[in-house]
This record gives structure tokens, C-alpha cells and sequence, in this order.
């Protein structure tokens, strides 16, 4: 019997789609290496980004104004969500599905007409097996390269009453993580998980070459400790690596690998969340508008690459002083390139000279 769904990566892409195509009673199979791996990453999305089908009991924290700190200590007036990454899985329930332990070397599409009958797209296995189905998506992410901007981190989870801050730190750019003022900036993300525990992560942005995770966990130690934070070395530990961009954006692929990652941040998951239904009535995940987004965000990642370490704290200050709807354009509206294309426009506009002529040559410029 052949299914009508074949899905190729069992990550938060791959199983909400899965997820969702068995809810509208469709036949799946799901390929991956490691199908029922549990998850360690720690995901998050603004609230305004889910869809209403999303499980309660996914969400371990909302944060009604995050806190950004730039040049300042600034609020976003727009609420954060932290998932609780086991009860996310665990929601995304795919035990409908068959799942299948194995690698996929190839996906090949279908021919318009066979002598024979009507031709499927499947999937090459590397244990030499073929699967065909009525259609295959691949949601296996995004292959690492050295041309590719990568984001990085490293994080430790400990007790909450360890970190005395209150405030939930969407990004803090102060600079006591003991790097000079010319090298490559990180920022600390200082997150809930639940009532007890708190994840603090240095985090490289984008780079190409990203930070390394030696010195993404030598600068979290030096900013802890210069606020007081001894770490035991017994803390449960995160890393981080994935590129921002590099996907595929074609109705075969989904998720990261649909080019569904936000290049400026990485995010990517509440994207997944928020478009499975829709890809799996048949619409395209890809229309006139979410490409023009779509290159706009290109040339925001070329601006962010571009510009100096010492200027990154101003930028970030400038974007959280626009208004909140111009943040979320940028942030979340993927098929409004006017208001995505406003953002920009407004925060280059308030940005200083000296910054105005470094990015705008960067903008003109392909992203690699």
C-alpha cells in the first residue's frame, strides 16, 4: 500500500506536518535516522506566531514583555513563548504514522507519464530500499557549509534562584562576557523554562564563520561570574549550531529545508507550526509575496554580517525602538513585503551615517 504522505525528517517540521496530515486523516510514513530521538533544543516563537491548534501543555512559559538590552534596557511590548520541548513533541503525536529507521539518500519527483502507469515521487533509502508515495516533503533541515552564516551557542540550564535577574532576556548585548570591543559580539539569552529552572545562553547571532562553542562558553562564564553566577560544572549543557539560511524554497521541501528559517534570527519552528495545514490543503507555502519577503530577508542578513561588532548593541537599539507592528513585520510577516520593506526603510533611516554607509553597500550584494 502506498501512503499518501512521505515525510523525510522527524524534527519539529517533519512531525508537524506529519502531525497535522494525520488529524485530516491522510496516510503517513516518516523516514528518519533516529525517528523517536527525544529532543534537547530549546524552542520558543512570539505568541502571535501559533496556530490555535498548538497543545496548551506545549508551552512551558509566556512572557508578556521580553527584555531586550542594547544601549538600554528595553521592553517589546509583544509576548514570548518558551515550549516545553518534551510536552511539544509529545503533542505533535505521530504514533498513526509508520515510522521507518533509515536514511534518505535521494528523493526523486515524479514523470508526467510512464508507459506503464502513473509514476510517483519516493524516496531513496540508504538501506537500498525505495519508498514511493502520492508525495514526498523533505524536512531534513539545512546541510552545514562553510559558505553558509551559521547561528551558535551555548548554554547552561540551572536553578532560577541562582539567576537573581528578573527580567527575561530576549537578547542582552552588555559587554561583560569578557570579549574586546573589536572582536565578533555575542549576546546572553536568559530564558524561563518552568518555575525552576532557567536556561542562560551566550549566543552568536550569525557569522561566517560563527563563534566557536570554547568561546561561546568562556565569554557565558565570564558574564555570570562578573554578575555574581558561580556555575558548579554539573549544570546540563546546550549547544547550538545550525545555518540561517540555505534552504530550498519549492513545495517538495518544508520547514528549514523550506527555507522557512528567519535569516536574521534563526527561528523557524513556529513558521513550521503555522503553515502545515496550509501545505497540506495544497497551497503553496511560497507565493509572490512570501518570496519578495523572502529576499528582503536575504539582504538583512547581509546587513547584519556587515556590520561592525562595536555597532551591533546601536542597531538592535534602533530596531526595538521602532514600533511594535514594524517589529513584527519584520520579525513574523513572511508574505508582507510592504511592511517588511517599511521596517527596513525606517530603521535604516534612523540609523546614524557612519552605519547608513556600511550597510548600504552590503545590501546590493548576494548572499553567498
Amino acid at each position: 500500500m502506498t501512503d499518501d504522505l512521505l515525510i523525510c525528517g522527524a524534527g519539529p517540521a517533519g512531525r508537524a506536518l506529519a502531525h497535522r496530515a494525520l488529524a485530516h486523516g491522510l496516510t503517513v510514513t516518516v523516514v528518519d535516522p533516529h525517528p523517536r530521538r527525544r529532543w534537547t533544543a530549546t524552542y520558543a516563537a512570539w505568541a502571535d506566531e501559533l496556530p490555535a491548534w498548538v497543545a496548551d501543555a506545549a508551552i512551558a512559559t509566556r512572557i508578556e514583555r521580553p527584555v531586550a538590552w542594547t544601549t538600554r534596557r528595553v521592553e517589546i511590548d509583544r509576548p514570548y513563548l518558551v515550549f516545553d520541548t518534551a510536552a511539544l513533541q509529545d503533542s505533535l503525536d505521530i504514533s498513526g504514522a509508520r515510522l521507518v529507521q533509515d536514511s534518505v539518500t535521494a528523493i526523486d519527483i515524479a514523470a508526467r507519464h510512464r508507459h506503464d502507469g502513473l509514476d510517483l515521487p519516493s524516496a531513496r533509502l540508504a538501506s537500498g530500499h525505495t519508498l514511493p508515495a502520492g508525495r514526498v516533503v523533505d524536512a531534513r533541515g539545512i546541510p552545514r557549509s562553510p559558505a553558509l552564516a551559521e547561528q551558535t551557542a551555548y548554554g547552561v540550564i540551572t536553578d532560577r534562584a541562582h539567576y537573581p535577574d528578573p527580567d527575561t532576556l530576549f537578547m542582552d548585548w552588555r559587554d561583560d562576557n569578557g570579549a574586546a570591543p573589536t572582536d565578533p559580539r555575542s549576546f546572553l539569552y536568559a530564558v524561563p523554562l518552568d518555575d525552576n529552572r532557567i536556561l542562560l545562553e551566550e549566543t552568536c547571532l550569525a557569522g561566517r564563520p560563527a563563534l566557536d562553542q570554547n568561546t561561546l562558553e568562556a565569554r557565558l562564564t565570564h558574564r555570570l561570574r562578573s554578575r555574581g553566577i558561580t556555575l558548579t560544572g554539573a549544570e546540563p549543557v546546550e549547544r547550538v549550531r545550525f545555518p540561517v539560511h540555505g534552504g530550498k524554497p519549492k513545495r517538495s521541501t518544508f520547514g528549514a529545508a523550506g527555507a522557512f528559517t528567519h535569516p536574521a534570527t534563526g527561528y523557524s519552528v513556529a513558521t513550521s507550526l503555522r503553515l502545515a495545514d496550509a501545505v497540506l490543503a495544497g497551497e503553496s507555502a511560497w507565493p509572490a509575496s512570501a518570496r519578495a519577503v523572502h529576499l528582503l530577508r536575504q539582504a538583512g542578513l547581509r546587513v547584519l554580517l556587515a556590520i561592525p561588532p562595536a555597532e551591533l548593541p546601536l542597531f538592535f537599539d534602533t530596531f526595538f525602538a521602532l514600533p511594535v507592528t514594524a517589529q513584527r513585520a519584520y520579525l513574523s510577516g513572511r508574505d508582507d513585503p510592504r511592511g517588511t520593506a517599511t521596517a527596513m526603510a525606517a530603521l535604516f533611516a534612523a540609523l546614524p551615517w557612519r552605519l547608513r554607509r556600511v550597510l548600504a553597500a552590503r545590501v546590493a550584494l548576494p548572499t553567498r
